[in-house]
């Protein structure tokens, strides 16, 4: 366990690992970040994240816009083991498929991290009407080798896996946010169900249910890609209508119903044996990162040329209409996060 001290200087430090001031945040491995409030232009809420709100941001002197989280801190341990995990995953994630880390600074109660700004958002609001099967298979594969890079290069699973914090800019590049739930693989296992339970695997929805540490594999984020998959391709949460707003038929689905599938008749063969084998409903069976980075369906991706930009220009689009007209995207998906149930 991690120990934090805050001292009346504005320093908050983490033993050992690293220390963040008003002017920035050091590394233990020598590496610092500079950047202040001062620095900083503030503009509109972008949304919440994991612990916290955030803000879009210019940093002046470089003309850089960034995306800002600020987390305003209750010093108890395990709020404060997050900010120390994000952070430390944020300045040594260094992938494409992952956002650039720019610097964190800590103001009297509140920490703040400052990262890319990905200016198309989240793929939860840019997927009206289903995503077609060129762009699902690019955004996929993006989503896979970054999973796989921290797996393998970091020893670190996501456990928040959902299009929420999967980012897309105007670019066509994607890259994965919000590490505050991340979990250290110990030996290959996490044994605590931190995340969204609409994309929880079965396996860990069975752990809670009874009262276990409900320890789990990476497996159990290749379920939530399939989830996210199916979400992003269909345009709405996979499970039925009636679970968006009953979190104990949500989850009953999940562990006792067939898993969800891509429908035929608009997506391949491939594809949607893709998606089925992320959704097997016992863990040891489902492919790994690598199986999956190797399906037929990704070397196909490989091989076209699929026009990214033009694609995000038309969701945005699309995006702007629906909100213009009022439409309200979180009917397709579930409202509620409450507390495990007993689905046993």
């Amino acid at each position: 366990m991690c120990i934090c001290r805050s001292d009346p200087s504005g320093r908050l430090s983490f033993e050992g690992k690293l220390v963040i001031h008003a002017t920035g945040v050091d590394f233990s491995s020598g590496q610092s970040f500079a950047i202040n409030m001062d620095q900083l232009e503030l503009y509109e809420d972008l949304g919440k994240g994991n612990y916290g709100t955030v803000k879009r941001v210019l940093h002046k002197p470089t003309k850089v816009l960034m995306a800002m989280k600020e987390i305003r801190l209750e010093l108890e341990q395990s709020k404060l083991n997050a900010i120390l995990m994000e952070l430390d995953i944020l300045h040594r994630a260094v992938a494409p498929e992952i956002v650039e880390f720019y610097g964190a600074f800590f103001i009297e109660s509140c920490v703040y991290f400052c990262m890319e700004f990905m200016d198309a958002g989240s793929m939860d609001k840019l997927q009206a009407g289903g995503v077609p099967e060129e762009v699902l298979a690019r955004i996929l594969a993006s989503m896979c080798r970054g999973l796989k890079f921290l797996k393998d290069e970091l020893q670190i699973m996501h456990r928040d896996v959902k299009p929420t914090n999967v980012l897309v800019n105007r670019k066509g590049q994607i890259k994965l946010c919000d590490f505050g739930v991340s979990g250290q693989l110990e030996k290959s296992l996490a044994r605590t169900n931190i995340g969204c339970q609409s994309y929880m695997a079965p396996e860990r929805i069975k752990g809670e249910s009874v009262g276990s540490l409900g320890a789990y594999t990476v497996s159990s984020d290749i379920w939530s890609v399939g989830l996210t998959a199916i979400e992003m391709g269909i345009g709405q949460y996979p499970y039925p209508p009636e679970t968006y707003s009953n979190v104990f038929a949500q989850l009953t689905a999940i562990v006792h119903g067939p898993p969800p599938e891509l429908p035929e008749e608009r997506f391949s063969a491939n594809a949607r044996d893709w998606v089925d084998r992320c959704l097997e409903k016992i863990p040891e069976r489902r492919a790994t990162y690598a199986e999956l980075l190797e399906h037929p369906w990704m070397i196909e991706d490989q091989s076209r040329d699929v026009d990214m930009p033009a694609w995000v220009a038309f969701a945005i689009t699309q995006r702007d209409v629906k909100n213009t007209q009022g439409g309200d995207q979180s009917l397709q998906r579930p409202q509620a996060e409450d507390p495990p149930v007993d689905v046993a």
